[in-house]
């Protein structure tokens, strides 16, 4: 799959403001600041078309970019961030919950995760409530150039360990450097769109 087109489309607060074209839908989830809008931006092929930014907490909306005008990348406030206030927390996490709970064409979640680290509590707590809601998975390990060869397993493990990954879900080595994993996800993508079609 070729990336020809991607702009932001929605930003969202609740239901009434999400996409209602019925297109097929992709969840982008990680802690505040683990690298998920170098992530978009590396997918995607647009240098700023997500907002990198060296303060956290940045997004606060489900921001829906449409892709090829055939499916959309959600990005959803960070979660982890110990400066954000516990109300604003509490908005977040219902308003990512509301869209879990209501989205038929929601396909699968990309959870973004630190490589070089052992996936922190709120990671835990983030893949279990995915899983209450049966959701598919694919773990993405960025910052993957910053880790030797020879480690790479041993972190691989440590994240598959942590995180007691269900059969079915999987694990993208990804860096937004070197674009490792790229590939990988763009193949996820289309067959996961071929498959719904």
């Amino acid at each position: 799959m070729k990336i020809t087109s991607a702009e932001l489309k929605i930003m969202a607060t609740r239901r009434s403001q999400y996409p209602t074209d019925l297109k097929n839908e992709f969840l982008l989830v990680g802690r505040s600041n683990v690298g998920k809008s170098s992530f978009i931006n590396i997918l995607l092929e647009r240098k700023n078309l997500a907002r990198t930014s060296s303060h956290p907490g940045k997004t606060q909306t489900l921001n829906f970019y449409l892709v090829n005008g055939d499916f959309y990348l959600i990005d959803v406030p960070g979660y982890g961030y110990a400066e954000t206030s516990k109300k604003r927390r509490e908005k977040f996490g219902k308003m990512i919950e509301e869209y879990l709970e209501t989205r038929k064409e929601l396909k699968r979640v990309f959870m973004i995760i630190d490589f070089r680290h052992k996936p922190t509590e709120d990671d835990v707590l983030m893949y279990n409530f995915l899983k209450y809601y049966n959701l598919p998975v694919t773990i993405v390990a960025t910052k993957a150039d910053k880790i030797g060869a020879s480690k790479k397993e041993k972190c691989k493990k440590q994240i598959t360990d942590t995180l007691d990954l269900v059969v079915g879900d999987d694990l993208v080595i990804f860096s937004s450097i070197t674009k490792e994993g790229r590939e990988e996800i763009i193949k996820k993508l289309e067959d996961l769109i071929i498959d719904t079609i």
